[in-house]
C-alpha cells in the first residue's frame, strides 16, 4: 500500500496534533501498512547513499549514522556542519522519494519544497544531544520529522540553552512539526527503546528530517 498525498491530508483533517512546547507531535499518522512502504524508500535511499558515521568538528563520533536524499545532505565532519550538494563519496544524493514529500506537504504549512531529507539511524544506545537547526537559511520554514522503528524519548527545551525541557515518547509513525516559536527551540532524543518495535528486525530508530536550506 502506497501512502500518498491523499492519504496525508486525510491524516491531517481526522486528526489534531499535540502541542509540545510550540512543537506539533502528530501520532500515529502513518499506519503500519504506510510504514512499511515508506521503509522501502529509505532502504533505496541507503543504496544510493550509503550512511556515514559522522565526526563532531572536535573529532568525536556521533552515536547515530546519517544519510540524505535531495539537492541537499547535511554533513559533520572536522571542517564543521554545513550543507553539501554530494555524498561524501561524491555522487549526488538522491532524489526526495513521493511518499515523503506527501509528508511534508500535508503537515508543513509551508509553500516551498523540501530540500534535504536526513536520514538518521539511530543503533542501541544511540541518543542525540539538545541541539537547533539553524544552519538553513530561512527560518520560516518549518523542520519536519518522521519516526520509524523503535520509540525515542523527544525532548524540546527553549531557544536559548537551559531552562525547563518536555519529553515524550516517539513511536513509530508519529511525525512532528517544528515550526513557529519552536523552530529554533533546542531539542534531542535522550534515547531509544531498543527493539521496542517490530518494524526494523534487527531493532533500531529512523528519524527523517525534512528541511528548505536555501
Amino acid at each position: 500500500m502506497a501512502f500518498s498525498q491523499s492519504d496525508a491530508t486525510r491524516a491531517v483533517r481526522e486528526g489534531a496534533p499535540l502541542d509540545l512546547r510550540g512543537a506539533q507531535v502528530w501520532q500515529g499518522f502513518l499506519d503500519a501498512a504506510a510504514q512499511r512502504a515508506l521503509l522501502d524508500d529509505i532502504r533505496a535511499i541507503m543504496r544510493a547513499a550509503p550512511p556515514v558515521q559522522p565526526v563532531t568538528p572536535r573529532g568525536r563520533p556521533m552515536s547515530v549514522c546519517m544519510t540524505a536524499a535531495g539537492r541537499f545532505g547535511w554533513i559533520s565532519d572536522r571542517g564543521g556542519y554545513r550543507y553539501v550538494e554530494t555524498h561524501p563519496a561524491g555522487a549526488p544524493w538522491p532524489a526526495i522519494p513521493p511518499r515523503v514529500r506527501a509528508i511534508w506537504d500535508a503537515v508543513s504549512g509551508c509553500g516551498r519544497a523540501p530540500e534535504c531529507c536526513l536520514v538518521n539511524l539511530y543503533g542501541e544506545g544511540a541518543r542525540m544531544g539538545l541541539h537547533q537547526d539553524r544552519d538553513e537559511a530561512d527560518f520560516g520554514c518549518p523542520v519536519v520529522s518522521v519516526s520509524l522503528g523503535d520509540a525515542g524519548l523527544f525532548r524540546v527545551g527553549n531557544t536559548t540553552r537551559g531552562g525547563p525541557t518536555e519529553s515524550i515518547w516517539l513511536h513509530s509513525g508519529d511525525v512532528v512539526v517544528l515550526g513557529g516559536r519552536a523552530r529554533l527551540a533546542h531539542h534531542g532524543v535522550d534515547r531509544i527503546r531498543f527493539k521496542s518495535s517490530q518494524l526494523l528486525e534487527e531493532g533500531g530508530r529512523i528519524n527523517l528530517t525534512l528541511r528548505v536550506v536555501t
